[in-house]
């Protein structure tokens, strides 16, 4: 965080609850720090870091089972609107997925009355979803598995092409190849057997302001690599 110096850091699936986050977590550098737990330890979660203090910070977007698991924080700033959100993950078990196409279903009217707002709005997450066959690795195989289901990328094709988010890392990057996500499983980081599945989503105005894309693999973290996008706009 101290070496890339971004004005705002987004977290998804903490794993952790607010009395295990201690202050050197807490008060890293200049940051000022804010986190939407889950109830259950050690599961999901989500977390913003900003340089500014932000002039409100919501948790939650109003459904009781969701907010639990601790999926949604944004932070307000002036007109613009940052917000880390963590999708479910559908892959474990039949009950999961229908979880996660409820989450979706019901995700699409807070993200409508957000870009309705006339709010600049970046939503930094991880989606769990694979949009197009260019962004995972064996697209063939996977069809029929979540993460890459028809309805699944049909859902994200509503937010870009109904509600009018852009995905503003392929607006600077159109390239195969670029993934977030590799698996734990075998030889997947090593032999670049990846998804893109992380992605930033933003409102028409601000998305025209963005400058650069970097997806940082040069260590690895976890399975997911940070992705980094720089915008031409002042908070």
């Amino acid at each position: 965080m101290t070496q890339s110096n971004a004005d705002i850091f987004c977290l998804q699936e903490l794993k952790a609850q607010e009395k295990d986050i201690n202050n050197d977590i807490r008060n890293i550098a200049d940051y000022h720090s804010f986190f939407h737990c889950a109830e259950r330890p050690g599961y999901s979660g989500v977390g913003i870091y900003s340089k500014r203090e932000p002039d409100d910070v919501i948790k939650g977007f109003g459904f009781e089972d969701i907010d639990a698991e601790g999926r949604y924080i944004e932070a307000r700033f002036n007109n613009l609107s940052v917000i880390s959100v963590y999708v479910p993950s559908g892959s474990s078990s039949a009950e999961r997925l229908s979880i996660k196409f409820s989450f979706q279903e019901r995700f699409i009217a807070p993200l409508n009355a957000l870009i309705q707002s006339g709010r600049d709005v970046v939503i930094c997450g991880d989606w769990n979803v694979a949009h197009k066959e260019i962004d995972l690795k064996n697209w063939r195989s996977n069809r029929k598995n979540s993460g890459f289901l028809p309805e699944e990328r049909e859902w994200l094709d509503g937010l870009l092409n109904k509600l009018g988010y852009i995905d503003v890392f392929r607006q600077l990057n159109a390239g195969p190849d670029q993934y977030t996500w590799w698996s734990n499983r075998g030889q997947a980081w090593s032999n670049n057997v990846g998804w893109r599945i992380d992605y930033q989503l933003c409102s028409p105005g601000i998305a025209s302001t963005a400058k650069r894309e970097e997806i940082y693999k040069a260590e690895r973290f976890s399975d997911h690599a940070p992705l980094t996008i720089d915008y031409d706009f002042i908070i």
